[in-house]
């Protein structure tokens, strides 16, 4: 049991990773194929745009888990969405390594769920363990209450989906 809740983390920890350094710029036309040979936290690592993300994986230790085999969905937050975040919050969980682990685990989904299959989901299991809500509007597709702002960015262990606000689990 101990091993299957480290391995969920330290899966997690990769994918929140990667989903720190994906690029808004990846969304639309600059999706990557199936065929990558990148992993997600080296294709989050490129993009730039996930330094908090990446600060936050390598402090619970999650990195190595998310560079295995997978596959795996994240809903990554950018930069801005941990912005957002109340004051002293980041610092406060990066203190925290079973809180900042728990968090990031909400934000990572076991097996590759493109945009094409969010859209018809209601809800998905984290490998936090918690359920995350999923709806589709007008404007787009929410989770919890983050929207994702760049979709289908694929590594070659699974997928990674930009949001505009950290999902805090409950």
């Amino acid at each position: 049991m101990l091993h299957k809740i480290f391995s969920q983390k330290l899966i997690i920890s990769a994918f929140m990773f990667s989903l720190i350094f994906t690029s808004l710029s990846f969304a639309g036309d600059h999706h990557k194929s199936k065929s990558s040979k990148k992993d997600i936290v080296t294709t989050a690592v490129e993009a730039g745009n996930f330094n908090t993300l990446a600060t936050a994986l390598t402090e619970a230790g999650l990195i190595e888990a998310l560079q295995s085999d997978g596959p795996f969905t994240v809903f990554a937050p950018s930069d801005d969405a941990f912005a957002k975040l109340p004051e002293g919050t980041i610092e406060s969980l990066l203190k925290d390594k079973e809180a900042l682990t728990k968090v990031l685990l909400y934000h990572v989904v076991s097996g590759e769920v493109t945009s094409k299959e969010v859209v018809k989901l209601k809800k998905a299991e984290t490998l936090e363990g918690e359920y995350i809500t999923i709806k589709t509007t007008d404007d787009g597709v929410m989770i919890n209450n983050s929207n994702i702002i760049g979709a289908d960015i694929m590594a070659s262990n699974g997928v990674i989906h930009v949001i505009d606000t950290v999902l805090l689990p409950e």
